[in-house]
């Protein structure tokens, strides 16, 4: 397993090859995608089990979507079975992997408590409206830098570690030490890639809600469905698409088993 450290460039060439790869099908691209959000939702209505589950599941349908653009990638036909694909001989690392990551993230929630006494942890888990709206009262500075600084190595590490697992067999332990250090080498490139994510997917749709409501003022709502379908169906899939842009670049498809 070889990680290249690639310029800073990079990261926004993972955006602009994102885009390339999602007009290739934009309609099945932004499907599975809308499809994977609502499987993602539809678990988590179900309160603790339906989170763990929820969990458990997103690495290998993450899989799918990154099969997913491979597929449109090399001119492969897409369908929906493609988003379930990662489902069979390495579903067991994969839903592992996702568990593992709600544990994490919630150790890392439970030592935010150290710096609030709780309550970010209290407002993350808040199913109550009425409890959540008497939490954001409460000062959460302090806490989210720090847990700001503790998730991410945790996202560096489970960054690449669904598709390494699946797609290059690699244990648990392997694929996240590899997709660490594969992104420590190219921490330039992702600080850009940042920097381009927030572009494409904070800035630019305020943008374009704000001509929207300057051009058609008193319609904010109709306005703001034009944004949020934006966003699902162009900007979303997108996103998923560079997300296999920067593993192809960083790890090379020639290594694929």
């Amino acid at each position: 397993m070889r990680a290249q450290t690639l310029a800073a460039a990079a990261g926004w060439r993972w955006i602009l090859g994102g885009l390339a790869i999602y007009r290739r099908n934009p309609p099945m691209l932004s499907m599975l995608v809308v499809s994977y959000w609502f499987i993602v939702v539809l678990l988590n209505i179900f309160p603790v089990v339906g989170a763990l589950a929820a969990s458990a599941v997103i690495p290998a349908l993450s899989v799918g979507l990154m099969q997913a653009t491979r597929n449109l990638e090399r001119g492969v036909p897409l369908n929906m079975q493609t988003l379930f694909s990662a489902f069979g001989e390495r579903t067991r690392s994969l839903l592992l992997l996702g568990a593992l990551y709600l544990l994490c993230t919630l150790g890392v929630l439970g030592v935010s408590t150290v710096a609030d006494g709780g309550d970010l942890l209290r407002y993350m888990l808040a199913s109550n409206p009425v409890e959540r709206a008497a939490l954001e009262e409460s000062n959460f500075a302090l806490p989210g830098l720090l847990v700001a600084a503790l998730m991410t190595p945790l996202m560096m590490a489970w960054w690449f570690a669904p598709v390494l697992v699946a797609w290059h067999r690699l244990t648990i332990a392997k694929a996240l030490f590899f997709s660490f250090v594969a992104c420590w080498m190219n921490w330039r490139p992702f600080l850009v890639y940042g920097l381009a994510l927030l572009l494409a997917a904070v800035i630019g749709p305020g943008i374009l809600l704000g001509l929207l409501l300057i051009l058609l003022p008193g319609a904010q709502q109709f306005a703001t469905v034009i944004v949020t379908v934006a966003i699902a169906l162009i900007i979303a899939p997108t996103i998923f698409a560079s997300f296999y842009v920067g593993y192809r670049d960083i790890f090379g498809i020639s290594e694929i088993v």
